[in-house]
């Protein structure tokens, strides 16, 4: 036998619940549960009552033995007249101390009515520990009310991956990690089929293909389930159990259907309630399933007694299924019939409808399922193909497709996307959007406007793009929805910061919800975040964000603006080289290529390589900025200032050259006015990037102090260069990030629901940030805030 490991977290929590006047450890056979008793049992320093009920012995004369024996007096003796029950009560409530009165299989009771009795009757410090295999009629709901109940059950039985590995090594066998990990999974931790398993893979030539294929049918494994569980149940229920065996998952319609009778979902809420090796999968316990090694058992049983019934079970099942709109399940049933025709006519009709509900992998794995696939399955393939952004095999599925006539729709929808992907753009955008089929149409706008996104549409694109977010919406589609959403965020970069903020959250947040946070189409969001975050400063929350995008993103474009991001970021932080490598990356006509040019000429010069940057600079244009990098990095101050006087109106990197220039010229006050200026355009959106990937942020620390209207984005400035995260700020510290955003609204003109609108908040919140920005800055009214908020530097004197 397997020798038996230390369980002490199980038995630590077993002596915790045995506090409780009465604890209930309920678990199906093979749990451990007399083994767990045992253990513990042997472990208390309180006279203890050991029963074990056996259907062919008198349970109040074992009450009464195990009473005795803890008690040191002399075991009793059986009278054909019974009474021990009398007795048994009689000597319990002579008991002044504590003490433990254990029953084990206590299911084996005939009559559940004499342990509720045995219970009922306890003396005040007695302490009852009943193991069972099924529910048992106790009455016991007084009790759990009052809190005296303790309930241990089979979830809390179960081996886990660690002591699965324990009980391995103390039978002196060698497994590698991961067959450890497999054979736990295989046998959902149950400790009778670990030990088994054990005692199967003594002197097993082969103990890794052994856990490999390790289930209920196993010859050690079937005995026991036969005898311990199948056996024990009706005819018509071993029929029931035996034909729903080939189902992934049941419930009680399904079931009266493969059986031809009624009442299965009765029957499945009393296996389940009996431990029977059925669990719920629902909160209104609808669905069921079976243990894997218990449906093992019952395959094996199925093949060997009904094996000509077998392919009509699985047609019976896949038509059900079709019929309460589950395909995936459907196309499963008919494939294991070897019913591939069918099988293959349902795949086609539903594969794009199952990818638009996340479930790209489902359709792989159907697909790849077939024997054979041919033509008739290229439409298939091509969604197959597409998803995973193979576009020359998607391209040659999609021909034979088209060839064959069938689901036009279908194919001109995926044919655009295929357009989107290749960057064939004037293609998409010249599609008529107006398709009668809803759910292709939502396809539509979500691909027309990822294509005007790139395409330098950004109105079309959000309009489109927020078309189809509403209309996923409407149709159910989550996928859909994240999909739309996520471009929607990226797209909202050209136009505000808050706003691609906000979409992308959406997204993500969608996304988690439905359990697509590892999707691609998610990735647009991912990145756009991060492309938030790195220009407020918050790199280290970037990186994290550009992490999750490159580990989903599928689609070149977003690959490429992955690499932008990363740039920003190693350019921000003056790994020049690292930044070069990844703008090289992000080359091409795009919607950011005009930027990303002119950060690589400026990056170039910052790195020594001004040869090379004034080679760039001639070949791409008149970029101003990085014209001034060039003659700053080349120590020629003058040139740099000149060139950016010659544009009439400075932008914030502009004005930030500027300032550096004018240092370096020893202009402190043109300098001050520049850095101000600079201040002035970064302060709405909190902005940093420009300070950190230009160096101005030195000049911040260089020049003498000046009555800044911006002292606290100065402070943020600083500490973001310095410790990559912007802190919170010393007077003020108890504002919140949203209170600081409402606060720098409040001098202008706006009223509260414009600065809503403005921030994309409720009018309510916008309340009640400005009541809290009230109390904590000691204001009565909005001028006052305001006056408070310029004296500790949190706003400005100008919007």
């Amino acid at each position: 036998m397997p020798a038996l490991i230390d369980r002490h977290d199980l038995v630590v929590a077993l002596d915790r619940a045995a506090a409780k006047r009465v604890t209930i450890i309920s678990a199906p056979a093979g749990s451990g549960k007399t083994s767990l008793l045992r253990l513990w049992a042997g472990q208390q320093q309180r006279p203890l009552a050991f029963v074990t009920v056996r259907p062919d012995q008198r349970f109040w004369f074992d009450v009464l033995r195990g009473i005795h024996a803890a008690c040191g007096s002399d075991p009793p003796v059986a009278t054909p007249g019974g009474g021990e029950r009398e007795k048994a009560l009689s000597e319990l409530a002579t008991i002044e101390g504590s003490f433990v009165l254990v029953v084990d299989d206590a299911h084996e009771l005939e009559s559940p009515g004499e342990l509720a009795t045995l219970l009922s009757e306890l003396p005040p410090l007695a302490h009852a520990v009943v193991a069972t295999r099924g529910e048992l009629p106790l009455q016991l709901h007084k009790l759990r009310l009052a809190g005296e109940l303790a309930e241990i059950r089979g979830p809390e039985l179960r081996f886990t991956v660690e002591e699965t590995g324990k009980l391995v090594a103390a039978a002196g066998l060698a497994l590698s990690g991961q067959a450890v990990e497999v054979l736990q999974q295989r046998t959902e931790g149950w400790a009778a089929g670990l030990r088994l398993a054990v005692l199967s893979l003594a002197g097993n030539p082969d103990p890794e293909r052994f856990v490999a294929e390790f289930s209920g049918s196993d010859r050690t494994v079937a005995e026991y389930l036969l005898a311990e569980m199948l056996e024990r149940q009706s005819p018509e229920v071993q029929d029931l159990l035996l034909r729903t065996s080939l189902l992934d998952k049941v419930n009680g319609e399904l079931a009266d259907v493969l059986t031809g009778g009624s009442g299965a979902e009765r029957v499945l809420l009393e296996l389940e309630r009996a431990n029977a090796f059925v669990t719920s999968l629902d909160v209104e316990r609808t669905w069921f399933r079976y243990h894997q090694m218990f449906a093992g058992l019952l395959r094996l049983e199925l093949r060997r007694t009904q094996p000509d019934s077998i392919s009509a079970l699985h047609r019976t099942a896949a038509q059900w299924f079709a019929e309460h709109a589950q395909p995936a399940a459907a196309i499963r049933h008919l494939q294991r019939a070897g019913d591939w025709a069918e099988a293959g006519r349902l795949l086609t009709g539903h594969a794009l409808s199952l990818t638009l509900d996340g479930e790209a992998g489902t359709v792989r794995t159907l697909l790849h399922a077939f024997p054979a696939p041919g033509d008739s399955l290229a439409l298939v393939h091509a969604i197959d193909e597409l998803n995973r952004m193979r576009l020359d095999e998607a391209a040659a599925h999609l021909e034979i497709a088209r060839s064959a006539g069938e689901h036009p729709m279908v194919v001109a929808v995926l044919d655009l996307q295929l357009a989107r992907l290749r960057g064939e753009y004037d293609r998409v955008v010249a599609q008529d959007n107006n398709l009668p089929d809803a759910d292709l149409r939502a396809v539509l706008l979500q691909n027309l406007g990822a294509t005007e996104a790139w395409s330098r549409r950004p109105a079309d694109a959000e309009r489109h793009l927020s078309e189809g977010a509403v209309l996923a919406r409407d149709l159910n589609r989550p996928y859909l929805e994240v999909a739309c959403l996520a471009y929607l965020s990226f797209v909202a970069t050209l136009r505000s910061l808050p706003l691609a903020r906000r979409h992308a959250e959406d997204a993500i947040a969608l996304a988690n919800r439905h359990g697509l946070d590892d999707e691609p189409v998610v990735a647009p969001a991912y990145a756009t975040l991060a492309w938030v975050l790195v220009w407020t400063g918050e790199f280290d929350h970037a990186e994290r964000w550009l992490d999750r995008a490159v580990r989903t993103v599928s689609e070149p474009g977003i690959q490429l603006l992955t690499h932008v991001v990363a740039g920003m970021i190693a350019a921000a932080r003056e790994r020049h080289q690292e930044a070069l490598a990844e703008f090289g990356e992000a080359g091409g006509d795009h919607a950011f290529s005009g930027q990303v040019a002119a950060w690589t000429i400026a990056t170039l010069a910052r790195a020594g390589m001004i040869d090379e940057a004034r080679t760039m600079l001639a070949a791409t244009g008149d970029l101003r900025t990085a014209a001034a990098a060039i003659h700053l990095a080349d120590h020629d101050a003058a040139a740099a200032r000149r060139v950016l006087e010659s544009d009439a109106v400075l932008g914030l990197e502009g004005s930030l050259m500027m300032a550096l220039a004018c240092c370096d010229l020893g202009d402190k006050g043109a300098a001050v006015a520049a850095i101000e200026h600079a201040l002035d355009l970064a302060e709405q959106d909190r902005l940093i990037l420009p300070f950190a990937m230009t160096g101005a942020w030195r000049v911040l620390e260089v020049l003498p102090a000046w009555q800044t209207r911006h002292a606290a984005l100065v402070a943020d400035v600083l500490d973001a260069v310095r410790s990559g995260t912007p802190p919170a700020r010393g007077p003020v510290e108890s504002l919140s990030p949203g209170e600081l955003r409402v606060l720098r609204y409040l001098p202008t003109n706006l009223t509260r629901p414009e600065i809503a609108a403005e921030l994309l908040l409720s009018l309510n919140t916008v309340n009640t940030h400005i009541r809290r920005i009230y109390a904590k800055l000691g204001a009565t009214d909005r001028s006052t805030a305001v006056q408070r908020g310029r004296e500790l530097g949190l706003i400005s004197g100008t919007r």
